[in-house]
């Protein structure tokens, strides 16, 4: 099952995500969502689910912003996703959050699991947001869709967490 996470991560890392651009409220949503999730004591993979939504997010986010003032170098994506990943699962590990025994689901840390799903739901709800997008004239069929699918993905992603994780 390890070998199955690292190599769903490792494929994640290497999709284009140039098209898939978050908007600053989704990205805010996001965190309020890690907060309140890790304030309510949710079970760890659903933290995880919201946490790799936001780094995905942040992600996105700061190539956007790369993109608007033209900064572009080879691996671009790859760097900036390591670079985010990095960021937020080291502290998580050095503070003891990852790698706790008791803390397993599929024989992997919870929050670990959380974190590759979440971010591979996020990165599906703003592929979904731009492909129905795409099949209405490049507009959207309702305001906010391009906060509102992501955000119902990762909610969605939780809610079928929340009753595997339940015992």
């Amino acid at each position: 099952m390890k070998n199955i996470l690292i190599l769903l991560l490792v494929i994640a890392l290497f999709l284009p995500f140039s098209a898939l651009a978050v908007c600053p409220i989704c990205t805010v949503a996001v965190a309020g969502g890690v907060g309140l999730s890790r304030w309510l004591g949710i079970d760890d993979v659903i933290s995880g689910i919201w946490i790799g939504g936001l780094v995905i997010s942040l992600a996105l986010w700061f190539l956007s912003w790369l993109d608007k003032k033209n900064i572009k170098f080879k691996f671009r994506s790859l760097l900036i996703l390591a670079l985010f990943y990095s960021i937020t699962i080291f502290p998580l590990y050095q503070m003891k959050l990852i790698g706790h025994s008791c803390n397993n689901l599929w024989g992997q840390d919870k929050l670990l699991i959380g974190i590759i799903f979440g971010s591979l739901i996020l990165s599906m709800g703003a592929w979904a947001h731009n492909l129905l997008k795409k099949r209405n004239n490049n507009r959207a069929y309702f305001p906010f869709q391009k906060v509102i699918i992501p955000i119902l993905f990762l909610v969605c992603a939780s809610i079928i967490f929340y009753f595997i994780t339940k015992c």
